[in-house]
């Protein structure tokens, strides 16, 4: 058998197969029964800013009742009093989660500022999560902001969550970047240890019988993974951080193609959802015996093979892939 032991962000993955930030990792026995399904490391579901914002000020506001002069200290205040919290809820997971596996758990944010909550991510650490994940987006909506102060606030969230946290920080973003490519590696010298790309979002759709705006593709398909498979390959061996694929992969296949191109790790849940947790054992098999095929010992021999820096053709990844492939489509 391969040896498909990588690294990512630090961390020693007995393999490259990471259950992405979702409700897989709600319970306890579904996260244990996706890691003797072969899982290297689990993302928790993401706790959202706006969650924490709301509890702090509610322990503000308790504080401030009982008479404390002093509101700064609502970090340390009353943390722990009310057991209904979904702050304390995802401590307590946290720990749960580490006390029952033996693989990575990574604790997950979603955030749009480098408000109050930044405080956060100590409790995280101490909870004992062995990395922390900022699932950060921004939409670009806003007609009075430029560019540069979009960008701004996604190293503004950085910089304040390093102050507070020794464990890797990981970030997840999207590809809504004017020019995506210096924006990644500024992000990967911010002293963070690794880059997913890329999230996935909420996107609206309409009922057009009800006229009511309702969510649409809430699962990947395996079409999705072609926009992460050209950045992994333009950033591989250019970014100072780790790497990982993010949406559609779903398939052995899919894995293959993504570490040929230079990450060191996927995040899959979506092939889950639609083909269970057996489907990690099937991509890890297929890995297996592809690499056992083509004569790899390890992933280290051919990750990054067909990155844009060792491909023969780096063209490839840019504007003479689209010419010549409707050049040479024929209807079918």
């Amino acid at each position: 058998m391969a040896d498909l032991t990588t690294r990512f962000a630090g961390l020693t993955l007995k393999n490259p197969v990471i259950i992405g930030s979702s409700g897989l990792s709600d319970s306890i026995e579904n996260i244990q029964e996706l890691e003797n399904h072969g899982a290297a490391a689990i993302v928790l579901k993401s706790l959202f800013e706006e969650e924490i914002i709301l509890e702090m000020n509610s322990r503000l506001q308790r504080m401030n009742s009982d008479g404390f002069l002093y509101p700064e200290t609502v970090d340390y205040y009353d943390f722990y009093e009310s057991p209904d919290e979904a702050t304390l809820t995802y401590l307590s997971h946290i720990q749960a989660a580490k006390k029952n596996t033996s693989i990575p758990i990574i604790a997950s944010i979603n955030c749009m500022t480098a408000s109050q909550w930044t405080y956060f991510p100590g409790q995280i650490q101490q909870s004992g999560a062995d990395a922390l994940e900022l699932n950060i987006f921004v939409l670009p909506s806003d007609f009075n902001r430029t560019a540069a102060e979009n960008e701004k606030i996604y190293l503004d969230i950085i910089r304040e969550v390093k102050k507070l946290v020794s464990i890797p920080v990981i970030v997840k973003l999207s590809h809504y970047f004017s020019n995506l490519a210096s924006f990644l590696k500024q992000v990967s010298e911010s002293g963070i240890q690794g880059l997913v790309l890329f999230n996935r979002f909420y996107n609206p759709d309409f009922d057009i019988e009800k006229l009511e705006i309702t969510s649409g593709g809430v699962l990947s398909n395996p079409s999705d993974l072609y926009i992460s498979l050209r950045w992994i390959g333009i950033l591989a061996g250019r970014v100072d951080c780790s790497l990982a694929a993010s949406t559609g992969i779903h398939d052995d296949a899919a894995l293959i193609k993504q570490l040929l191109a230079g990450a060191d790790a996927v995040e899959i849940a979506s092939t889950i959802y639609r083909n269970g947790n057996e489907q990690i054992q099937s991509i890890l098999h297929g890995l297996d015996e592809w690499m056992t095929r083509k004569k790899y010992n390890s992933i280290d021999q051919f990750r990054g093979l067909m990155s844009q820096s060792n491909t023969a053709n780096p063209a490839a990844y840019e504007r003479v892939q689209f010419m010549k492939y409707f050049r040479g489509f024929q209807k079918q």
